[in-house]
């Protein structure tokens, strides 16, 4: 491997032809003398680190049919002089630092000498005459050239291969591309070109002309507008299509699938719309369909299943709905990502016996349910699995040990049960397992130490119990985790864990621990029938009342941080329908049960209070129903992607707000006609007096809400009261301890400034809804009476008006 600089007196070599000089370590700059060899005809001098500027000498060798000075430490611009070389066919300068002020090319491009300059490529004529462009290839690829296109372009009619990507291009592509019949690969991706409407996309109509091309690159850039129905006039010979990451909007046109030549089809990015076209299952020649991070909506075309040379399918980070096609088992896919969707059913078993897939396969973070099935196991070269985040239950299959080339699993956030298969032990490749945020219980396998490359294991929150392993993988705190199994002993000191019983002590201990258990068995038993005598007769006298909670102690169905992300849109100011003392509520479209909208109560866990106010609220919703009472749907806590804690509520939807913004409207409402007749005032109040009668006196447990408020109750779509936030509730028949505990907070004062909170005696709860009765029906804002009269209601009953 030669190294050093190129000597001057290469000039001395007048007769030389061909200098080839590439791939060695050649430092300094091209030497000025170079420009003597009159009859060089190939000046070869790539993958060096040569810097400094291209000599303007470079002009005399007018022989010269390529120059190939790509992949070195060049800078500058370009000599006018390389103008000259009229029998170049082929220039390459890419992956340097060179820049466009004074790239001269026009003769070598254009049949008309005297053609307009352009910033690129500057008009150079002197001495010539009329001539055909020579120039086959035009590569200057990972350079700074700026500035527009050149309209000549077109001119250099023997182009067949022209790459610029990598450059800081502006403006539109130039019209008239058309005229470029050997062009097979036209390549400007990671540059800063634009087209905002039809008539800028003409160079789309263009290019259809070109009946040899096969490569189409227009990645990264600043492409917008809506997509031409004229793809789908391009040639049959276009095999490669690419517009990833650009700003394109609206649908796929269905012409799409007149292009049955293709072979790839790269659209991520994007801000695409619509369904997934299904004339793309008619594209026998497709290998690689990469449309993710889009806005597609529907079903996933079942016709994709007929593409037999399909490879990679990447649909992640859509809104995609229905079930995972089956037909997808007939595609030779190597890998499938149709991770962050809305899929629901469940994983086919059909995709888990895909044979070829070796790469990856991501379900992630959509609604897949049911159990997965042994036929997983008939992945048996799959690289990185994926189904995290979804609704998946059972046991994890013993088959899974079978896919023993995988070194990425993640299970985390479903609802899987029972212990880590034994056969896991095979899996000897893995370096990420993570099992987090499920229900699996049994010990932690002594072998996943064993594992030599495992850097990353996460086992947290679920039920595991025992002594956790010493070694390996558990000897790196910042490698693992199992935080959230409480049963767990042992393991480093680090960790803090408690130590495990020995053998001995347990066996000491078995007759003292067996009297114990019997004793305690037996006390249970006395409990129990107890209990039962007692709540047979607690239930004789309310017997006249039902059974109103009966129907609420159904599971409810799991909601993942996930899907509320999505449901929101990013939890999204948009949907932002008011913010609380802990937290904040927003509008959600989730299909949850016969809900489409739902009312998304996030706590921020950062405020004082917030997160027994999440526990006081759920205790107090969770076995009440009442029809002024806001209905609770479900709740969710979990943790959000960045690993902090998360806590939510969902209630049912209520589409006229609160009750304090129609008798209290905001200064931007006060030109809109919303007013409350006064039928429509006592039908409230008289909603809210059944609520607040139904939590004192007929509910399962006596319930003061401590926060009636105008905002806190809320009309639904035929304008009934529901009473809402029972975060600050109290029960009355506990006792002290517990009822504070059972509350939101246990200091003495209670409810919102401006209001004398409810308490434990009739009158004080008789103040309290006098205050709302006059503010109501009058719009009369008592905030300032009910402070002075909170403060002489206090002074007369003392410390009890505030309990």
């Amino acid at each position: 491997m030669l190294e050093g600089e190129i000597p001057s007196d290469i000039s001395s070599l007048s007769n030389l032809k061909v200098l080839y000089l590439w791939s060695n370590r050649l430092t300094g700059s091209i030497p000025p003398e170079i420009g003597n060899l009159t009859n060089l005809m190939s000046l070869n001098l790539f993958s060096n680190r040569l810097e400094g500027s291209v000599p303007r000498e470079i002009g005399n060798l007018v022989r010269l049919e390529e120059v190939l000075l790509y992949d070195n430490q060049l800078t500058g611009s370009i000599p006018s002089e390389i103008g000259n070389l009229v029998n170049l066919h082929t220039l390459a300068l890419l992956i340097n630092s060179l820049e466009s002020s004074a790239f001269h090319l026009e003769p070598i491009l254009s049949q008309n000498p005297r053609a307009a300059e352009q910033p690129l490529f500057r008009v150079y004529s002197a001495g010539y005459g009329n001539h055909s462009s020579l120039l086959e290839e035009l590569n200057i690829n990972d350079n700074q050239f700026d500035g527009p296109l050149p309209i000549s372009l077109s001119n250099a009619t023997n182009l067949n291969n022209i790459q610029l990507y990598e450059n800081r291009f502006t403006g539109t592509i130039p019209r008239g591309l058309g005229s470029l019949q050997k062009l097979f690969h036209f390549d400007v991706t990671f540059n800063q070109l634009e087209a905002r409407n039809a008539a800028e996309w003409g160079f789309l109509d263009d290019l259809a002309n070109c009946s040899s091309l096969k490569y189409l690159q227009l990645t990264s850039n600043n492409l917008s507008g809506f997509l031409p129905q004229s793809i789908g006039n391009f040639s049959t010979t276009l095999m490669w299509f690419e517009i990833d990451d650009n700003y394109i909007a609206g649908s796929i046109p269905a012409e799409i699938g007149n292009l049955v030549s293709l072979t790839s089809v790269r659209m991520k990015s994007n801000l695409l719309t619509g369904r997934i076209p299904a004339a793309l299952g008619s594209l026998a020649r497709l290998q690689i369909i990469d449309l993710s991070r889009n806005r597609f909506t529907g079903g996933i075309p079942a016709t994709l299943g007929n593409l037999t040379r399909l490879t990679e399918l990447q649909l992640y980070s859509n809104r995609l709905q229905g079930p995972i096609p089956p037909a997808l088992e007939t595609c030779p896919l190597e890998l499938l990502d149709l991770s962050f969707n809305q899929l629901n059913g469940t994983v086919p078993k059909e995709i888990l016996s895909i044979p070829t897939l070796t790469r990856f396969l991501n379900v992630s973070y959509n609604s897949l349910a049911g159990s997965l099935t042994p036929q997983v196991g008939n992945m048996k070269n799959i690289g990185q699995f994926d189904i995290s985040g979804n609704r998946l239950s059972g046991t994890i299959p013993r088959t899974l040990g079978d896919c023993q080339q995988l070194d990425s699993l993640d299970m985390a956030g479903n609802s899987f049960q029972g212990s880590i298969p034994s056969s896991f032990s095979q899996l000897k490749g893995l370096q990420s397992l993570d099992l987090s945020r499920n229900n699996l219980s049994g010990l932690i396998p002594e072998f996943l130490g064993n594992f030599r490359f495992l850097s990353y294991l996460n086992l947290s929150f679920n039920n595991f119990e025992g002594e956790l392993p010493k070694h390996g993988v558990f000897t790196n705190l910042t490698a693992f985790s199992v935080l959230g199994n409480s049963k767990l002993c042992g393991g480093v000191q680090a960790l803090n864990l408690p130590p495990c019983p020995t053998p001995s002590s347990s066996k000491r201990h078995l007759s003292r621990k067996l009297v114990a258990a019997i004793s305690v068995a037996s006390g249970i038993i006395c409990l129990i029938l107890l209990l039962s005598l007692f709540g047979i007769h607690r239930w004789m006298p309310k017997s006249k009342e039902g059974h109103a909670a009966d129907g609420i102690k159904v599971p409810h169905m799991m909601v993942t941080y996930a899907e509320l992300l999505r449901a929101t849109d990013g939890f999204s100011s948009a949907n932002l329908v008011g913010v609380g003392s802990f937290g904040s509520v927003y509008k959600g479209l989730l299909n949850y049960e016969e809900y489409q909208l739902v009312a998304v109560k996030v706590l921020n866990l950062q405020q004082s209070g917030a997160s027994r106010s999440f526990v006081a609220e759920c205790g107090a919703l969770r076995n009440v129903r009442h029809r002024n009472l806001v209905k609770i749907l479900t709740a969710c806590t979990s943790t959000d992607y960045r690993g902090n804690d998360f806590k939510a509520l969902l209630y049912e939807f209520m589409p006229n707000g609160s009750l304090e913004k129609w008798v209290h409207p905001e200064a931007n409402e006060q030109g809109q006609t919303r007013a409350l007749s006064l039928i429509h005032r006592l039908n409230i109040l008289i909603d809210v007096a059944s609520a607040l009668d139904y939590l004192h006196h007929n509910g399962p447990e006596p319930i003061v809400h401590c926060d009636i408020k105008p905002s806190n109750v809320l009309l639904d779509h035929d304008m009934v009261a529901h009473v809402g936030d029972f975060g600050l509730a109290r029960f009355l028949n506990r006792s002290p301890i517990e009822a504070s505990q059972r509350s939101s907070t246990s200091m003495i004062f209670k409810g919102s400034i401006g209001y004398v909170a409810p308490a434990l005696l009739f009158v004080h709860l008789t103040y309290r809804f006098m205050i709302q009765s006059m503010e109501w029906p009058t719009k009369f804002q008592s905030k300032g009476m009910s402070t002075v009269m909170g403060y002489f209601y206090s002074n007369t009953h003392g410390e009890e008006a505030y309990r």
